[in-house]
């Protein structure tokens, strides 16, 4: 690479040399800059990839939001006044009527504290170092509890699928579905079994419902003909399966 580069310069007037050099080396040293900026210590993706600002206020509608508990389990409401203290400082945030935020990247918002303007802060996060959080609580939990787990009396053991799970109120599944398809019947059933409120949507009757579900299959790379398509939180699940839910 430098013999080929010392020929080349060999054959430019040394003016012009000097000029194409000044802007060679303004433009490495962009580049560089952008290669290292992130959010400090957030967690965030770079800059080049954030999702598009979203305003997120008390009086924002169509959301789903899910925060996390102390144990590491995921829990969805609808309001931001129902989201608890402990589980105000990272909350995912899903508008229903917007396709952002649904697939590889989702807006994560600190309840905690308001800005001058009303609006509570938003920051984009993969969706991986989201499930992350939700899984090194409950790694802790479970390393705290192993010493004595053999211990633990029978009346602590977890419910048994079909039972509505105790300390588990607010959690929303959507269902996407028609009213002949007995899956999706009985994977309503099942949910409210478990103490899940589901909102169900017809693709048959509602075309909106049916190009919200394709996005989000499409956000998800995730192709099929199948129904009851149901979204837990924003995780994507295809068909009725009691294991999948749980």
């Amino acid at each position: 690479m430098t013999l080929c580069r010392t020929s080349r310069e060999a054959r430019i007037p040394r003016g012009l040399f000097v000029l194409l050099l000044l802007v060679s080396t303004l433009a490495q040293g962009c580049h560089g800059k952008d290669d290292s900026s992130s959010d400090d210590n957030t967690g965030a993706v770079p800059t080049e990839i954030q999702l598009p600002p979203l305003k997120l206020e008390d009086g924002t509608s169509h959301l789903l939001l899910t925060w996390i508990d102390k144990k590491g389990d995921f829990h969805v409401v609808q309001k931001i006044g129902d989201v608890p203290a402990q589980g105000r400082a990272a909350v995912r945030v899903v508008e229903t009527n917007r396709e952002d935020g649904t697939g590889r990247l989702v807006y994560v918002a600190n309840l905690t504290k308001k800005r001058g303007d009303g609006t509570y802060p938003v920051k984009t996060m993969s969706r991986a170092q989201w499930d992350e959080k939700g899984a090194s609580r409950r790694k802790e939990r479970l390393e705290a509890l192993a010493p004595s787990a053999s211990a633990s009396p029978p009346s602590s053991a977890a419910p048994s699928a079909g039972s509505t799970a105790p300390g588990q109120p607010g959690r929303v599944a959507i269902l996407y579905g028609a009213s002949w398809c007995k899956p999706c019947q009985d994977a309503q059933r099942y949910l409210e079994q478990r103490g899940v409120k589901v909102i169900h949507k017809d693709i048959e009757s509602d075309a909106v419902a049916r190009r919200e579900m394709q996005r989000k299959l499409a956000a998800n790379h995730l192709r099929t003909g199948e129904i009851p398509i149901i979204d837990i939180g924003g995780h994507i699940l295809v068909g009725f399966s009691a294991n999948a839910i749980d």
